[in-house]
Parts: C-alpha cells; sequence; structure tokens
C-alpha cells in the first residue's frame, strides 16, 4: 500500500475522553471548533493560514460575538478534520488509501487552495493521488470502495470517476506485464497464490489468466461494480467470455445460497437489485459469455427475488441462444403459484421456442448470404440433436409428476422438430415413465400419448423393452413387433447374400437390390400371418406354449443382427413403409388385435400374449 507523510513536528493533539481533541502548546488556545459531536480546542493563527473556509468563520463568529464555531456537515467528520488541522500545524500526516479521499474532502471543505498559501494541502494530496494511488491495482479499488462515504463531495471531485478509469485500464493490460499485486484464487493448485508487487517471475507472468482481476473487484458494492464493469466494456478490449467469469465470480460472492436468505425481507431488495444489475451486464455476444447452467441458476433466482419482467425477458433470449450447452438439472426450474406442477414447464416451453426461432432467422440468413453454409448447418443441426435430447431427458423427469397434464407433456413434445429426434429412445423412456406414473389414463389418452413415438427409430434394446411393457397399448406393441421382424429377417438374408458371394464388390452392390426383394417378400408374408392370426380364450395354454416358443425364436433372430450400412436403412424404411404401415394399422386396428408373429398356422391367444409381457423399465 502506498502512503505519504506530511510534516515533520511531532503530533501534540491529546484528547479528554471522546468529545474533546486539544493541542498540547504553551500558548493558550484562542478558537474552539466543533465538528459533529467533538470540540476542538485550537490556535487561530495556523488554522487561517492555511484554510480560506476558517477565516470566514472566524470572522463570523467575532461578529456574532460567539465564541464557538459550528462547522456543519463536514466531510470525514472529526478523524479528517483532525488531519487537515495537525498539516495546518505542521504535524506528522500519514495519508495512505483508506484515508486520502476523506482529507482530500475536508481540505476542499475548508478551501485550502494555493490561493491561501502556496503548496497547501489539496496540491499535495492531488499529486499524492496521481502519482501513487491511481497507478496502484489494489490502492485504487480500496479508495473507490472509500469514497461511497463520502458522497457527493468524492463524485464532485471526480475521485470516483478517476478510480474506475485506473481500475478499467489496468484490466485491459496484456497479462504478460502484469507486474502489481492480484488476488486470484480460482483454479489454481496454490489456493492463495498472489504475484508480488514490482518483482518479475518469468514462469509466473506466463500463467497470468485474463480474468486475474475479477475476484478484486468483487469486493465492491453492486453499484460502484456496476459502474467499473461498464467502463471496462466500453473500453472494446475485453474479451466476452472474461465478462461472464466476472459476472458469475460477483453473483456467487454476493448471493446468499439458501432460498430463505434470498427472499428474506431483510436482503430481498438488495438480492433484487443485484440480479438486475448482472443481467444488465451480461455479454450480448452468442457463444461468448456465461455458461447456459450459469445464466439459468441466475434465471432461478430473478424469478424468486422478484425480478422485472424485461430482466427476465432478457434472460430467456440469452439462454435460447445457449441451450444446447443446458443439462437436464439446468432446467428444473420450481413453479410459482398458481402453477400446481413441481416444475415450471411453461417458462421451458418459452425458452424452447426461442432457441427454435433463432435456429430458423439463422437458416434464413445462411440462406441469404450464401456464406458457410454447409459448416453453419452442421453445427446447427448438431445444436438442435442436443436440444432435443435435453427435452426427452426432461420430459423423462417432469413424467413423474402426478400433476403433470397429458396436454403439457405433448405440447412440449412435438415442439422437438423431427430433425431433432433421429432416436426416439429418449421419448420413449419419458413415455414409459409418464403411462407408470399416471395409470388412470383413458384408453384414447394412452394412444394418443404413444403416437408421439415412431416405433421404426427405436434402437433394438428400446423396442425389445417395448415388446415386453405392459403399459403399453396392444397396438404399439404389434407394430414393434412387425417392424423387428421385418428388419431381423432383412438383416439374415442380407448376411446370408454376402457370405455365400464370391466376389466382394459384387456382394456388396447386389445386397442393395437383394434387399429390396427380401424386404417385399417379407413383407407380403408377415401380411399373411397377420391376417392368419385370432384371439383364442378357450386355448390359453396350448396357443400360450406356441407363443412363448415363437417370441424365443423371434428373439433368437433379432440377436443375430449385425451392423447395417445406412444404405439398407434406407431401402428397409422405405419398403417397409410402403408396406407394413398400413397393414399394421389394419391388424391392431380391429377388434382382435393379434399378440405374437407366428410363421405358418402357429396362433396365439391374447391371454397367454398378456401374461406373458411385462415390464423391465
Amino acid at each position: 500500500m502506498k502512503f505519504m507523510k506530511l510534516g515533520s513536528k511531532p503530533d501534540a493533539f491529546q484528547a479528554e475522553g471522546k468529545a474533546v481533541r486539544y493541542v498540547s502548546s504553551e500558548l493558550a488556545t484562542d478558537v474552539i471548533i466543533n465538528v459533529g459531536e467533538v470540540k476542538f480546542y485550537l490556535h487561530k493563527f495556523p488554522l487561517l493560514s492555511k484554510s480560506n473556509c476558517l477565516q470566514k468563520l472566524v470572522l463570523k463568529a467575532n461578529e456574532e460575538n460567539d465564541d464557538e464555531i459550528h462547522v456543519v456537515d463536514f466531510p470525514g467528520g472529526p478523524k479528517a478534520f483532525e488531519i487537515c488541522a495537525k498539516f495546518c500545524y505542521g504535524m506528522t500526516v500519514t495519508l495512505n488509501a483508506y484515508n486520502v479521499v476523506a482529507a482530500r474532502c475536508a481540505a476542499e471543505y475548508l478551501e485550502m487552495t494555493e490561493d491561501v498559501d502556496r503548496g497547501n494541502l489539496i496540491f499535495k494530496i492531488e499529486v499524492f493521488l496521481n502519482s501513487s494511488i491511481f497507478r496502484s491495482w489494489k490502492d485504487s479499488i480500496i479508495v473507490l470502495q472509500t469514497t461511497k462515504s463520502l458522497l457527493p463531495w468524492s463524485e464532485d471531485l471526480k475521485i470516483v470517476g478517476r478510480c474506475i478509469d485506473s481500475i478499467a485500464s489496468k484490466t485491459s493490460v496484456d497479462p504478460t506485464n502484469i507486474t502489481w499485486s492480484y488476488t486470484y484464487n480460482r483454479k489454481l493448485a496454490e489456493p492463495d497464490r498472489i504475484i508480488e508487487d514490482g518483482v518479475k517471475f518469468p514462469e509466473k507472468m506466463e500463467s497470468v489468466p485474463k480474468d486475474w482481476w475479477v475476484e478484486d473487484i468483487c469486493e465492491l458494492e453492486i453499484d460502484l461494480y456496476k459502474r467499473v464493469m461498464i467502463t471496462i466494456k466500453s473500453k472494446g478490449r475485453m474479451d466476452g467470455t472474461v465478462i461472464g467469469e466476472a459476472l458469475k465470480t460477483y453473483a456467487i460472492r454476493w448471493l446468499p445460497d439458501s432460498v430463505d436468505a434470498l427472499v428474506s425481507d431483510a436482503h430481498a431488495w438488495r438480492n433484487k437489485s443485484l440480479v438486475e444489475t448482472i443481467v444488465c451486464l451480461l455479454p450480448s455476444d452468442k457463444g461468448l459469455g456465461c455458461s447456459c447452467s450459469f445464466l439459468l441458476k441466475l434465471l432461478k433466482v430473478a424469478i424468486l427475488v422478484g425480478a422485472d419482467e424485461s430482466s427476465r425477458k432478457d434472460l430467456v433470449n440469452k439462454i435460447s441462444l445457449k441451450l444446447h450447452e443446458a443439462s437436464v438439472k439446468d432446467l428444473l426450474i420450481p413453479a410459482r403459484s398458481p402453477q400446481i406442477t413441481i416444475y415450471d414447464i411453461e417458462l421451458v416451453q418459452c425458452i424452447v421456442n426461442r432457441f427454435l426461432m433463432n435456429e430458423k432467422c439463422n437458416r434464413d440468413m445462411d440462406v441469404e448470404k450464401n456464406e458457410k453454409g454447409t459448416d453453419n448447418f452442421v453445427l446447427e443441426l448438431g445444436s438442435l440433436l442436443n436440444v432435443g435430447k435435453l427435452i426427452d431427458g426432461y420430459l423423462a423427469e417432469i413424467a413423474r409428476d402426478r400433476n403433470l397434464t397429458l396436454s403439457s407433456f405433448i405440447d412440449l413434445s412435438q415442439m422437438i422438430p423431427e430433425s431433432g429426434r433421429p432416436i426416439h429412445d429418449g421419448l420413449y423412456k419419458a413415455i414409459d415413465i409418464y403411462l407408470k406414473e399416471h395409470p388412470s389414463l383413458t384408453k384414447a389418452e394412452r394412444k394418443k400419448l404413444c403416437e408421439l413415438m415412431d416405433v421404426k427409430k427405436l434402437s433394438m434394446d428400446s423396442s425389445m423393452h417395448a415388446a415386453q411393457n405392459e403399459r403399453l397399448p396392444l397396438r404399439v406393441v404389434v407394430q414393434v413387433l412387425f417392424f423387428e421382424q421385418v428388419k431381423a429377417t432383412a438383416g439374415v438374408r442380407s448376411l446370408s447374400n454376402n457370405n455365400n458371394s464370391g466376389d466382394a464388390s459384387r456382394s456388396t452392390t447386389n445386397t442393395d437390390e437383394e434387399c429390396e426383394m427380401t424386404i417385399a417378400e417379407n413383407c407380403r408374408t408377415l401380411k399373411k400371418q397377420m391376417s392368419q392370426m385370432r384371439i383364442k380364450g378357450n386355448e390359453p395354454r396350448k396357443n400360450g406354449k406356441l407363443a412363448k416358443k415363437n417370441s424365443k425364436n423371434s428373439r433368437s433372430g433379432l440377436q443375430l443382427l449385425p451392423s447395417r450400412s445406412r444404405r439398407i436403412f434406407d431401402k428397409l424404411w422405405a419398403v417397409g413403409k410402403g408396406h407394413g404401415d398400413n397393414r399394421s394399422s389394419e391388424t391392431s386396428g380391429s377388434s382382435q388385435s393379434p399378440t405374437s408373429l407366428v410363421p405358418g398356422d402357429t396362433k396365439s391367444s391374447a391371454s397367454a400374449s398378456r401374461h406373458r409381457r411385462h415390464s423391465i423399465s
């Protein structure tokens, strides 16, 4: 810390209790000055030789025959006045970052200018501020903190503005050129590592991070912090990521951990102001600044403390730009009255809707500019896929809520376009949980819920799970079995063709052609099998055994499936959809729904099939 000593005479000020201060001298004091609750017994000559204000006050007191002088609203109080009085006497005074602002404001009040005496107190303090204080990183922060209690004097004297400019300028310095002391406790092996002032250590200088300054300014109160951050941003030399890290660190430093402390009457207004300030300081750059996880946590706090609508809307917009980075846990925002659900579903729908709007705007701009279209398309598709997985995971979490309506579940699920959900395993899991937690759903509601899912987009594991799931409508189970049978037969046939072919290149070429024929043949066979199947309630044992045997054979066929190329999949779906979908719907829609697919004349009863199906979720 920088300091400056003024005067050379020994300190002769003495005290009687807390309310009286006097100078020990052979000469009797001839003036009494009241500053606040303290009386100063002093001598006129040294005071009047330095202070124009005291000259006027003494003259006025003489005219009114008043023995005492009353100084009203003195900046800095008795301590600051004592510093000025000691300077007038030539006694030793030490100025530092903690008292220099009070002394400067007091000297201004007393009009201790160069017009009164050369080398007066105002001049000396200004030299100290400009040559030492404003050149020191930590002293500038300390001085800025002390200005709060000395408003409006410190503001009028431009001390606040000069401190802020000094701090903002230092944050923009190249980290390799930093030689001053700073605090940095984050992400380091040594928790209290400090760079020594004025000493250069090459290995330490190389490791100075870009956000070295964020912890030190966290000590500022919110209004001063806001002004510092605005000045830093206005210089245009600070990376948005560093700005985001600074805001995150400040929020962690000042926002309480518990909900009760956040909403308590004693701190509610301060927390509300803090959140609104942080939101207005957030970087606007897409892809830079704060993480989506931090933004969502900030949104939760903003809702709790009752932040204004504009702040919450701004947060939603920023979150939508980085939604693909979020986790399911981040999206679990507690609902507020009058909502009856556990989590705020409407808010998440709003965020997803905003995300989709942003994606559409980006695609339209890419088409118009026709620049880097391919790269941007890949990035946007990756973001959409991530959001699709995120929402499926979120649906699985909120599905456990008994108060979640079917319409809310369906609306949120349908917000994700087909391109964002190429695999329906996550959606199937969410649907299964919803069916489990809402057993009172009607048959029509269960059917409507399951229509969200495309069984052709289920993985083999999910298909096998769905085929044994008692909670799914029988129609869905039949569809799953049908498409898995098509895939299994086509896969085995293509494997056999590949193994029997002598020419590898010819085998690869013929596989696609033969696959079409295989699938078409399978579809015709399966249609015939489906039409022959009936539900016979009077033969449960016999048909049950046959169904079990057939299930075993079908499962073994599924297990023989190898990894298949995308071309085979494309042709499989193309042919399967043309033949299988309609037949599956017709069969499953009949009053006598099949429960298994059995070759030849084999049939199974509904009761045996339902007994066999179970859930392994």
